[in-house]
């Protein structure tokens, strides 16, 4: 009877074990992740005719011709400390694959132990080493010294693929730091190449204005044999003496900028402040073509979104990850040596042990932790589909709104050069007319003033449209590869 009562207890925890297994595999109804990143984009660009060939496809060293340009950009993809640290950023990345990948293979150690015990007279291991023999007419030793010389392994089946999957997270967010140091050299690229763009606007406005100052300081001197003459009061001396000053104090703002300029370079080379290189016909830079292609292009071309997409990658199967925690755990650990309580008899035959064992474990209680970390995990899957979503947008409109700039730019720059070139002839005139009494002293004055403006706006239109041939460019995923 006894024995039969022993077997039902034995099947009941059985089926009790087998029920705490199911439960310990079955997921709350709760944990669900849904949303899914949406990929389509538009079939082109507002207002820009469909051309499957992209700019971005250029390397940069074919898309920037000038050498001083190449030079600088060169310098600082091996100087800048930023992309530097980007550099590290990959290499921790390399070792938590290598982490992952060590995770799912055995782990053995070899090590060797010593140790000495003597327990207490009057209990179970005091009384059964006083009443027990090594051998024949041999007491245990008092105290009981212990010395271990041997390998133990311990081994995780990954049945559930959680280690697998815990490394194939690891490989995508190493490929996403790979795309996020080439989003870095495109924005380095793209700031040296803007800075370098408008120093050289700078240099250009440097000699609009100092050759205005020439035109000006001329024109001085005719108003000072003009009032010579009583042609005209010492109102307009005045006022273009006024003029020239003012335009000479213009000069120092324009060399401060051209030296902060000269310094951000200078910092994006990773270098201490120098003199920098540069080409001195601003005006006569021409942008290059650019090839839009199709919004579809953007997904493989631009490295922040395939940053986004590896990040993406990654967070679905960290959720796989966190899934497979409320699984069962199967774990084997085994271990081979040699066991003695002398050292000389360490190595001997006898001294052999060896020892294998199976682990099953899985949650039953408590399984907030497991729950907090899977909702979590589900949470930053979804923040990372925004995340794609949002910079898929943000790079369709940064071209699109590029593309516009760079016709609108063409346009503006060609009326502001016919401007330019009215007004310059217009300053001959009107000092012609002066000098004839034709004209009045402040339409001379007025005329200088709107060609220097003029002048300075033409400068500063050429260089928007070199930037936004830049931005493009950048906007397009070119600059990296």
């Amino acid at each position: 009877m006894r024995i039969k009562i022993v077997k039902y207890m034995v099947i009941g925890c059985g089926i009790a074990c087998l029920a705490m297994i199911q439960t310990s595999c079955t997921l709350p109804s709760s944990l669900t992740v849904h949303t899914k990143e949406n990929k389509t984009t538009p079939d082109r660009y507002a207002k820009s005719p469909q051309d499957t060939l992209s700019s971005a496809k250029v390397q940069w060293r074919e898309f920037f011709t000038d050498p001083n340009l190449v030079a600088l950009i060169d310098t600082a993809l091996s100087g800048n400390q930023e992309l530097n640290i980007a550099r590290r950023e990959i290499i921790i990345a390399q070792n938590e694959i290598r982490a992952r990948k060590g995770e799912y293979l055995p782990f053995v150690n070899f090590g060797a132990t010593a140790g000495v015990e003597k327990p207490a007279r009057y209990t179970q291991f005091g009384a059964l080493e006083e009443n027990l023999q090594i051998k024949d007419g041999e007491k245990f030793p008092d105290p009981l010294q212990n010395y271990f010389l041997g390998l133990n392994a311990s081994w995780e089946l990954d049945v559930w693929k959680k280690l697998r999957n815990a490394k194939k997270a690891a490989v995508l967010r190493y490929l996403g730091s790979v795309e996020g140091r080439n989003f870095m050299i495109t924005t380095l690229v793209r700031e040296i190449a803007t800075s370098y763009y408008e120093l050289m606007a700078f240099d250009a406005q440097l000699e609009i204005l100092r050759q205005n100052i020439e035109i000006q300081t001329n024109a001085l001197e005719i108003v000072r044999m003009e009032k010579t003459a009583a042609r005209v009061t010492e109102l307009a001396v005045r006022k273009f003496e006024a003029e020239v000053l003012k335009n000479q104090s213009r000069i120092w703002y324009i060399q401060q900028s051209i030296i902060e300029t000269e310094n951000h370079i200078n910092y994006l080379l990773g270098r201490f402040p120098q003199p920098v290189a540069r080409n001195t016909d601003f005006l006569n830079l021409k942008p290059d073509t650019i090839h839009a292609g199709v919004p579809s292009q953007l997904l493989l071309n631009r490295p922040d979104i395939r940053q986004a997409e590896n990040n993406l990658e990654a967070s679905k199967i960290d959720v796989k990850v966190a899934r497979a925690q409320f699984y069962p755990m199967v774990r084997i650990t085994a271990g081979l040596g040699f066991q003695a309580f002398k050292p000389q008899f360490l190595v001997s035959p006898e001294s052999m042990m060896y020892g294998l064992a199976g682990e099953l474990m899985a949650p039953l209680i408590n399984r907030n932790a497991l729950k907090a970390y899977y909702f979590s995990s589900s949470a930053k899957q979804i923040q990372n589909v925004y995340d794609y979503e949002r910079t898929v947008l943000n790079a369709y409109i940064e071209v699109a709104n590029q593309v516009s700039n760079i016709s609108n730019l063409a346009t503006s720059y060609e009326l502001k050069r016919k401007q330019v070139l009215a007004l310059t002839q217009s300053i001959t005139i009107s000092t012609g007319l002066f000098r004839n009494a034709r004209a009045d002293y402040m339409e001379v004055l007025m005329t200088q003033r709107d060609a220097l403006e003029a002048r300075f706006e033409l400068v500063d239109t050429k260089m928007q449209q070199m930037h936004a041939m830049v931005n493009i460019y950048q906007a397009l995923g070119g600059g990296w590869n």
